[in-house]
């Protein structure tokens, strides 16, 4: 082993800061894609919630009855 002071071809050499700064960068890229498929599975409760709220409303007008409310009620699930 002539060249890198003994440490073979480059192995050892500053790989603690740098394996560090790379698990960082790998934990905040999975936060992030974690975040954003969580926002879109919360949107799309928050959608069939307001269409069940919006159902109810139409139930309690008299615009439905409670046949068709049901069958409404049992497609949103």
């Amino acid at each position: 082993m002539h060249g890198y002071n003994g440490y073979g071809f480059g192995m050892g050499h500053g790989m603690g800061f740098g394996w560090i700064i790379w698990i960082v960068v790998i934990v905040l890229i999975i936060f992030l894609l974690v975040k954003l498929y969580g926002s879109q599975n919360n949107s799309t409760g928050r959608e069939e919630d307001r269409a069940l709220e919006i159902l109810k409303e139409r139930y309690a007008k008299g615009e439905i009855d409670k046949q068709e409310f049901e069958e409404k009620k049992k497609d949103l699930r």
